[in-house]
């Protein structure tokens, strides 16, 4: 159990009250996801039919909230086809592989808690002292960069088994994209690691108790390379080249049908909510937040912390509708010109800051850290610039580009 010793609940004796209470934080965790879901389906087709000024589902339910629940009865009845050409052990194993990620990083995230005057998140529930997380691994955010690593391994499994030339292409611009932006969403990670001084989850939350939360502790810098690079990671607009339907037919998809079909699907969104949860979690307090004298202190923190996942999925869904497609080429300079740079200069600079601060150099000495590092950073990007210019001239001077 050292894995989980973090929670108190399984820091003492086990019996079978303590497993029950893991059992129910399992069922919990997994129906929380999967009903967001299936909501998260829903509330972006029901926001960007609004942005397209249409009226998007309307049937089933009230306001349609029951369209995603009648396509997963329909798909259910869908035939499903594997190629002759597929590997077929490999093409039933990919879809599981794009989802399960998705639901263990879900389980490393506070969903709730009182995090006020050191307390860490604990409740005590049932005669036991617990978090309202389903485990809390020492080095938890190793183990969610891990499973974001793993999640892509499904998508390019799925185009390399099928057996068809468009779904290989969209494998292949997955692997690529994941190694392009893996590198500038862990730099962004590792500035919240710095500041938080912790590798626990629930620690990094606990961090962020007093309103120090790590959107502006960190220089608001590494926020917004990690929504860059997260979005990419989704394969989301603007930047979901993996699936280019003009392209690639459905990509990495195309040989897929019915139930297997919905599991790529429903990953997809789940994947969002997910992503979502993390970007709350790591910079903007997890469920931390006021927390008015009414009821259970703890219980303000779910409202807070999905109030957050809200207001990130409708900027994920307002982006998806307005922000046009990139070229390849404008997916990788993003990624290697400009955030990859960005993300580790700031890292050295937050690494700089930090020591100014540990000896003692007072604000006088910080600032001009500060400064000194803003000023090597515009330097060295300089430099990258220069290069590229240079590097690009060759090239026209070769007759290699126009």
């Amino acid at each position: 159990m050292s894995l989980l010793a973090n929670d108190p609940l399984l820091a003492g004796h086990i019996d079978w009250g303590v497993v029950l209470i893991v059992i129910v934080k399992a069922a919990i965790t997994l129906g929380i996801t999967l009903l967001a879901t299936m909501l998260m389906i829903w509330f972006e087709r029901k926001i960007i039919s609004d942005l397209q000024n249409r009226i998007g589902p309307n049937r089933a339910g009230p306001f349609g909230i029951l369209q995603t629940l009648a396509d997963g009865l329909k798909v259910l009845l869908k035939e499903d086809l594997i190629p002759d050409r597929s590997d077929t052990w490999v093409f039933r194993l990919a879809p599981i592989l794009t989802m399960v990620p998705a639901f263990i990083v879900f389980g490393l995230i506070p969903l709730g808690g009182d995090f006020r005057d050191g307390n860490g998140g604990i409740v005590h529930l049932f005669g036991h002292d617990t978090t309202l997380q389903l485990a809390d691994p020492g080095a938890g955010v190793l183990v969610i960069l891990a499973m974001s690593s793993i999640a892509v391994y499904g998508v390019m499994l799925a185009g390399w088994s099928s057996g068809s030339k468009y779904p290989l292409l969209g494998a292949v611009r997955a692997s690529a994209q994941m190694v392009s932006y893996e590198a500038a969403l862990g730099l962004s990670v590792l500035a919240v690691v710095l500041t938080a001084g912790t590798l626990s989850v629930n620690g990094i939350v606990a961090s962020q108790s007093t309103w120090g939360w790590n959107l502006w502790v960190t220089g608001l810098i590494p926020f917004v390379i990690f929504c860059l690079a997260s979005t990419a990671e989704l394969n989301r607009p603007p930047f979901d080249l993996v699936e280019a339907e003009q392209e690639l037919v459905g990509s990495f998809q195309t040989e897929y049908s019915g139930f297997r079909f919905a599991i790529f699907y429903l990953a997809e969104f789940l994947n969002a909510v997910t992503m979502a949860a993390i970007i709350v979690t790591l910079f903007l307090g997890g469920p931390n937040g006021p927390t008015p004298d009414v009821g259970p202190g703890w219980a303000w923190g779910f409202v807070w912390f999905f109030l957050k996942i809200f207001v990130i999925l409708y900027v994920f869904v307002w982006v998806r509708a307005s922000v046009p497609r990139v070229r390849y080429d404008q997916l990788m300079d993003l990624g290697w010109k400009l955030l990859i740079p960005l993300a580790l200069g700031w890292l050295l600079l937050l690494v700089a800051m930090r020591v100014a601060s540990d000896e003692g150099w007072g604000f006088a000495g910080m600032l001009a850290t500060a400064a000194g590092g803003v000023g090597v950073m515009a330097v060295c990007y300089g430099m990258l610039l220069l290069a590229m210019k240079v590097a690009r001239r060759n090239r026209q001077l070769e007759g290699v580009i126009d």
